[in-house]
């Protein structure tokens, strides 16, 4: 029977320690797509924010944008947007709570740059974007500008507080660890993205496994029985939720749970 394996991106295919792919990780899930099984890329990143070192290890799809986005056989079968007007409304709360925030779409990436960025984490990836010269718009002038989903940055909770006034309207704020959050629309995750995908294929549950390492990846682990977490994953709480626990991503996590899994 063909499986179908499921993998994070950030802290799952990469490195915890420098953000580099394993070279193990990369000959275990081209092996194990030589040997017949689909091979899947399931992450918050929106495809446009996908880099080619990623997509050049062979996979068979993307879930892009915590199921909003999905690509199966390089053919988009799923892109789900919000509206201009929208987007202006969660833009315009951003403002008023003063925090940092970056909209996120199949085509751009871009932050509110109205007033000086204030978190740190937010300015070096503001600076990294710029050095891979991604589009970035300004989308306070940009006609019709519109995003699939979005990140913040806050430093005070109240800052928070006010601004999910707006955004809980539209979509889930998971926690991903600090004063971070990520904004996914409702009725969309991680899970509801492999479910498109196993209905595109005719596969089920059963046949697919997952790998993950954050609050983010929570949803795919607990809808698929054959779960993996990394050794690196944070909060430690995610070893609870899942069936099992590799080693670290730097420490060939991925290569050990597709040979135990019978991948390889």
């Amino acid at each position: 029977m063909k499986k179908i394996a499921f993998f994070d991106i950030d802290g799952t295919l990469t490195s915890e320690i420098d953000g580099s792919i394993p070279v193990s990780a990369i000959e275990a899930i081209r092996a194990a797509r030589a040997n017949g099984n689909l091979m899947f890329i399931n992450t918050g990143r929106c495809f446009q924010n996908v880099e080619e070192r990623f997509r050049s290890i062979g996979f068979d799809g993307l879930v892009c944008g915590c199921g909003t986005n999905i690509y199966c056989e390089d053919r988009e079968i799923l892109h789900v947007s919000q509206t201009h007007d929208v987007t202006m409304e969660l833009l315009k709360a951003a403002q008023d709570a003063d925090l940092d925030i970056l909209f996120e779409s199949y085509k751009e990436v871009t932050f509110d740059r109205s007033r000086p960025l204030h978190d740190s984490e937010a300015i070096k990836l503001y600076r990294q974007f710029a050095s891979f010269d991604y589009h970035m718009p300004d989308p306070n002038t940009t006609p019709d500008f519109a995003c699939d989903k979005f990140v913040t940055w806050f430093q005070k909770p109240a800052q928070l507080a006010e601004f999910r006034q707006v955004s809980d309207q539209y979509f889930t704020c998971i926690d991903r660890g600090g004063n971070f959050r990520e904004y996914v629309p409702h009725g969309y995750s991680k899970a509801t993205g492999i479910q498109y995908v196993l209905d595109h294929y005719g596969l089920r549950k059963e046949d697919a496994y997952v790998f993950g390492d954050s609050n983010n990846d929570l949803p795919m682990l607990t809808y698929i029985p054959n779960s993996v977490a990394m050794g690196n994953a944070s909060p430690a709480s995610l070893f609870d939720e899942v069936s099992y626990v590799t080693k670290k991503a730097s420490e060939d996590g991925i290569s050990v749970a597709l040979e135990h899994f019978g991948f390889i």
